[in-house]
């Protein structure tokens, strides 16, 4: 069996079994596309040291630019886990390290290319860990376009730096949502709540659309705040399963009262602020300090059951 070599362009991968995604896909005008079932890279931001990217070793696909650790997507993979799986393989990116915040989906009709922007929520050294880079580097955001950047990442770059400091943040007003569903909440309002939070969760690990939160990209990966009053606080302690985008907030006193003041203090830290109830006065003091506001329904028809 004659075995030729790659190409001088085409991403050399390690010796052993190749994934049915290891693929080019040809445009119907004759460009070529890396990944049979499209790809993912991840633009992880570190608060303090800027975003991750690679220098790309010469021989790859547009070699000597800069651009994100990601590549081919397997048969059936999310894009959020192949972008994370890519950047472990590429850049040793640990378990764990980064939170997702927003998808950007470059969709082309017979290829697609995912961008996951995560927050970094351990800190981590990268390591190159396959022969694809040649240096990898935290680069401040606003120089990263000083850089010669790959051109689908050069592209792009200008929406994702305008998203880089959008934060979401939906403020669920427990009482409010819970209420809307006749589940027999008013024999136990600890349990309804419980089940309202196990939906939430859900919902956060998949993803909010895009145009559901009046923002850019695709799918926003938001924050929620759940706040709780009266018998609903004994689920204080978050159900198991609910991830760390999930927290409960129990009201001291008034459940509107800590309501307003957990969208203040959002607002006063730059999140973009969704606050869910249907209660008007409620959504009038919310809006005055700065929140959007949406009926329960909103909330129902994302989640999930």
């Amino acid at each position: 069996m004659t075995i030729e070599p790659p190409r001088p362009d085409e991403p050399r991968r390690p010796l052993g079994p190749r994934d049915a995604g290891d693929a080019w896909v040809i445009a119907p005008t004759g460009e070529r596309y890396w990944g049979r079932f499209g790809a993912a890279g991840l633009l992880a931001v570190d608060a303090a040291r800027g975003v991750l990217l690679q220098h790309r070793v010469s021989w790859s696909h547009f070699g000597g630019t800069w651009g994100l650790p990601g590549g081919a997507r397997h048969e059936g993979e999310s894009a959020t886990d192949g972008a994370v799986r890519e950047a472990t393989e590429e850049a040793g990116v640990p378990d764990g390290a980064v939170r997702p915040r927003l998808l950007s989906v470059l969709e082309l009709g017979y290829w697609s290319y995912t961008t996951l922007l995560a927050d970094v929520v351990e800190p981590f050294e990268p390591v190159i860990s396959d022969p694809e880079s040649v240096e990898l580097s935290w680069v401040p955001v606003d120089q990263v376009a000083d850089y010669p950047l790959h051109p689908g990442f050069g592209d792009s770059w200008a929406m994702l730096r305008a998203l880089i400091d959008v934060r979401p943040t939906v403020i669920v007003d427990a009482a409010n949502v819970v209420g809307a569903v006749p589940d027999g909440w008013w024999r136990d309002r600890a349990g309804a709540t419980g089940r309202l939070l196990t939906r939430v969760d859900v919902l956060a690990r998949a993803g909010v659309p895009a145009s559901a939160l009046g923002l850019g990209a695709d799918t926003w990966y938001p924050e929620f705040d759940v706040v709780v009053e009266g018998k609903a606080r004994a689920v204080s302690a978050p159900p198991e399963g609910v991830s760390g985008s999930v927290r409960v907030v129990p009201a001291p006193a008034a459940g509107d009262d800590a309501i307003v003041a957990q969208a203040s203090e959002r607002v006063a830290a730059g999140d973009v602020v969704t606050v869910v109830t249907s209660d008007r006065e409620l959504a009038q003091r919310c809006a005055a300090v700065g929140a959007t506001v949406h009926g329960a329904g909103w909330l129902l028809d994302l989640l999930p059951g």
